[in-house]
């Protein structure tokens, strides 16, 4: 691998992590008074972008670490939008059962 290929991996990675602890956060807290509904919606808009243009280009790396990241992102946007009872809903349905 040549340290372009190994830096952009690299960066993939870290992108595509980076809102998994946002997102476990909400799903345990139920809480998403503190986070910027624009940013993600400027968020959730670039990941679709991007996407797009992985598309376009046939850059399955772009498309595949943007998909991940506008999947997780969306999650955090729609739990932003959803009234406290639908949040719970949907949180109960991805904690897994004790």
């Amino acid at each position: 691998m040549t340290p372009i290929v190994i830096l952009g991996s690299l960066a993939a990675i870290a992108s595509t992590i980076s809102f998994a602890p946002q997102a476990i956060k909400i799903i345990r807290t139920r809480q998403t008074k503190d986070i910027s509904l624009g940013m993600y919606a400027i968020t959730v808009t670039a990941f679709a972008l991007w996407c797009a243009y992985g598309v376009l280009l046939g850059q399955w790396p772009l498309i595949a670490s943007n998909s991940i990241c506008l999947v997780l992102s969306g999650f955090i946007l729609v739990m932003k939008l959803l009234p406290r009872r639908a949040k719970d809903k949907v949180a109960d349905a991805v904690t897994p059962k004790d």
